[in-house]
């Protein structure tokens, strides 16, 4: 019976602390709980300094200072010999002699390859005979007309067949020697592909003769840059197939831009190197615009938006964005024009990924 009471009065109390809150107690439950946590909160950020409550990013700068920049135009170009010709025959035979071979070097003037001139040689020594014939003739009336013997008419003709049969001689002999291929230049000889018996002809059997002895790089600028391009400019040549790179000037450039391609060729004159050959791939830079006392920074510092470019600086660990006005770009630099003062911090790594007011921490510190 005891046993039955209590449970009951259990039951009974259960039920009662079951009881649902009213809402005026349960709200004011709520507030106090929050109280707490917030003082928690206040607590436990003032024993860590707040190290989590604020992001802090690591970056990369460059101290800005005067420096000087030059911007380069970069175009490719080509070697070539100063002195690189092709020598064709004069008139149309059969092949009877070759002199030369390719890797021989000649002088100007030297017979590379003979052709048949055989029915000309044999006109020559008709015309000398005849030739001959009238000088004695010419002679002998001479004689004569010294003696007052025989008319001026006679003398003034047999001095007249002798100017002419020496003229005639002189004609074929020129003509024979049309019958040749002769080096215009002192160089050697880089293609020769004849051979005897073959037939020459003007314009389409010829023999390159190269003087490698002096190269100069032929390129063709953009008629964008002829404004800034001159004789005289300071060229810097990249040879990479020779692994090898000199600096030198422009030696020629044309006054007339070429309507298909519109450019203009430049050359450039290069010293004796041994490295260097016709026909190499070079890359020219052209020092086209220099300032002694520029602001210049690493492109990858500068940020691109619709409103303008901009850069970051660190001022006092706080990531402060500038808008800059930039001028030329080389090797990786950038010239700014404005927006940017002479020791001013300016972000590089890490640049894309702040934004103005955020907290930064710099790891590495250089001057550009």
């Amino acid at each position: 019976m005891k046993k039955l009471i209590y449970i009951t009065a259990i039951l009974f109390l259960a039920a009662c602390t079951n009881k649902p809150k009213d809402k005026v107690t349960e709200l004011a439950d709520l507030k106090k709980q929050q109280a707490d946590i917030a003082a928690k909160i206040t607590t436990l950020e003032s024993q860590i300094g707040k190290k989590d409550s604020v992001k802090t990013t690591d970056v990369s700068a460059v101290t800005v200072k005067a420096m000087a920049f030059t911007n380069y135009v970069e175009i490719q170009g080509k070697i070539d010999a100063q002195d690189n010709v092709t020598a064709y025959p004069q008139a149309s035979a059969v092949i009877t002699a070759i002199n030369v071979k390719a890797g021989d070097h000649v002088s100007k003037g030297e017979t590379l390859v003979q052709l048949d001139n055989s029915v000309l040689r044999q006109n020559i020594d008709q015309a000398q005979a005849q030739a001959a014939l009238a000088q004695t003739l010419f002679q002998r009336q001479k004689n004569l007309w010294d003696q007052k013997i025989g008319t001026e008419v006679q003398f003034l003709q047999a001095q007249t067949n002798v100017q002419t049969t020496e003229k005639q001689v002189s004609s074929l002999r020129q003509q024979a020697d049309m019958y040749r291929i002769v080096s215009p230049i002192n160089g050697t000889i880089d293609q020769m592909d004849l051979k005897l018996g073959q037939i020459a002809a003007p314009g389409t059997t010829g023999i390159r003769v190269v003087n490698a002895d002096v190269l100069k790089v032929k390129a063709d600028v953009p008629e964008s840059y002829s404004g800034s391009v001159h004789l005289g400019d300071n060229v810097k040549i990249l040879v990479p197939d020779a692994n090898d790179s000199l600096t030198a000037r422009i030696s020629f450039a044309a006054k007339v831009i070429d309507p298909a391609s519109r450019s203009f060729a430049i050359e450039v004159r290069l010293p004796d190197r041994s490295t260097l050959r016709p026909n190499m791939t070079t890359v020219l830079r052209i020092a086209n615009y220099s300032n002694s006392n520029a602001i210049a920074i690493p492109v990858k510092a500068i940020q691109k938006s619709e409103t303008g470019d901009y850069v970051f600086i660190n001022v006092n660990g706080i990531a402060k964005k500038k808008i800059i006005t930039e001028g030329a770009s080389s090797n990786g630099m950038n010239e700014i024009k404005s927006g940017l003062s002479i020791g001013d911090q300016v972000i590089t790594d890490g640049a894309s990924e702040l934004e103005d007011g955020d907290q930064i921490k710099v790891l590495s510190s250089t001057g550009n």
